[in-house]
Order: structure tokens, then sequence, then C-alpha cells
């Protein structure tokens, strides 16, 4: 009799078990304060420094953020690992685009990529 490969099962607990494991790639979140928007985009599997990452943020509030999510091989102590089990964003190009509350101004825009995949980007509302 042939064994099948099995695929490992994870076993979620607590607020895992609750929810979903994670976020998908493209999740928004957004705030608002007198002067500025706050939006946080996941981006699982998306680095920094190799993915080709843009965001353009237009006067009229829209965003779009575009890249690319890498080979999901890894180094790791000099061994190269090859996934078996993938339940993140696959490889290849994607974008995300959404619409701010109202219009700002995009040359005040700061932006900043978190070691956890999250873009997070506070920009100015335009003051009118």
């Amino acid at each position: 009799m042939e064994h099948q490969a099995e695929k490992p099962a994870a076993v979620l607990t607590g607020t895992a078990k609750a929810g979903r494991v994670g976020p998908p790639l493209g999740t928004v979140d957004i705030g608002q304060s007198e002067s500025a928007y706050i939006f946080r985009v996941a981006l699982p599997g998306v680095h920094q420094h190799d993915s080709n990452l843009r965001c353009n943020v237009q006067a009229d509030g829209r965003v779009n953020i575009d890249g690319l999510v890498r080979d999901s091989s890894l180094l790791n102590d000099m061994r190269s690992y090859e996934m078996k089990v993938e339940r993140l964003c696959p490889r290849g190009p994607f974008s995300v685009a959404f619409n701010l509350p109202g219009p700002v101004d995009p040359r005040l825009c700061s932006l900043n990529f978190r070691p956890d995949g999250i873009l997070e980007v506070v920009v100015k509302t335009k003051m009118g």
C-alpha cells in the first residue's frame, strides 16, 4: 500500500482559533486625525528591498501600491529550503488600490515599511 504525503496540519488556539491566521495581502486599515490620514496595508511575503515596492498617493486621495512577491524558497543557516505548504500570497506581481476619505497633499507623505510586513503611511489632508 502506497503512502500519500500528508500536508502538515496547523493547530490553532486562542485568538488564532477565533479568526484568521494572518491578514491577506492588501488588507487595509485607514485612520483620520484633524490634519492627516494614516493607512496601514498588510503585505505578507513582500520585502522592502527586493520587491519593487511602489506607493503612489494622488491629490484626490487615491492610493496605488504595487510590487512583487518574491520566490518563497528560504535561505537559513546556509541551507536552502523549498516551501512545501504555502498559504500566504503566491509569488508574482500584485497591486492594491483604494481611496482615502478625502483629498490630500501627496508632497507631505511619510512612509514606513515595518519589519512585520505592514506598510504604514501618514499623509496630510489638503487644506482648503
